[in-house]
């Protein structure tokens, strides 16, 4: 078990935006995090990053107990994650924005360039290694936010919305690379709006609601449960998917 949080629950002031929410993720596995908005989904998901602490709960990394451990030791161990809103340097250049995640493994300048430089060519962002973060738009800022990750050489990837925001064109693109990204061997967990890459990226799929999980299995066996019919259209389609 590379990752296994249970019985996690947040609470701010008397609102409980997660209730004792569990999850397990295998070494290799893609998988999905969805829910309805304010469903509590991404506080949990910011809850195993390390930028929120539980209220309850435990989140063990690989073995090591990492509940109300910060950020940065998160990074060390290799968790890696993205976030909604691109977090670039605007100033830096492309290379020097991903060399930022780079030190985390290389501390000798020449070792995080050659280590950034490489992950940019992946990333697809080679040409503009030397343009200004600030003249990105939202496909590039979402690869520059993924490729300054992948230099903290993660073990688990936490993608957070990282293709919303993209056309349909770019979100095909993204895909690819989100499973290139796979084959090298990093475990990754996604939460995402955009139904499409759950449904071709994940594996297995968490339903959050209300903050709790209220469906886990395949992406089939999610899109035909009638209580996620019903978190997500409401109480009258639920009813029409139980008597269909």
């Amino acid at each position: 078990m590379l990752l296994s949080a249970e019985k996690v629950a947040k609470a701010f002031g008397s609102f409980k935006a997660v209730a004792g929410a569990d999850l397990h993720v295998e070494v290799g596995e893609i998988v999905g995090l969805i829910g309805p908005n304010g469903a509590g989904k991404s506080t949990f998901f910011n809850c195993i990053a390390g930028d929120l602490r539980p209220s309850e709960g435990r989140v063990v990394f690989d073995g090591v107990d990492v509940t109300n451990a910060p950020a940065e030791t998160h990074a060390r161990l290799g968790i890696g994650r993205t976030f909604q809103v691109p977090a670039t340097f605007e100033d830096m250049t492309i290379l020097e924005n991903v060399m930022v995640g780079a030190f985390l493994r290389h501390p000798q300048r020449g070792a995080a360039r050659a280590r950034a430089l490489k992950i940019i060519e992946m990333t697809g962002l080679g040409a503009q290694a030397e343009q200004r973060a600030r003249n990105l738009g939202t496909p590039g800022r979402k690869r520059l936010e993924i490729a300054r990750v992948l230099a903290t050489e993660p073990r688990l990837m936490l993608l957070d919305e990282a293709l919303a925001g993209l056309t349909p064109v770019e979100i095909q693109r993204a895909m690819e690379l989100v499973r290139e990204i796979h084959r090298l061997g990093i475990t990754i967990v996604i939460v995402e709006h955009v139904m499409e890459v759950i449904l071709t990226l994940a594996r297995r799929v968490l339903v959050f609601n209300q903050g709790h999980i209220i469906a886990s299995g395949t992406p089939q066996d999610i899109v035909n449960d009638p209580k996620v019919i019903e978190a997500y259209l409401g109480r009258g389609h639920g009813r029409q998917a139980r008597q269909a």
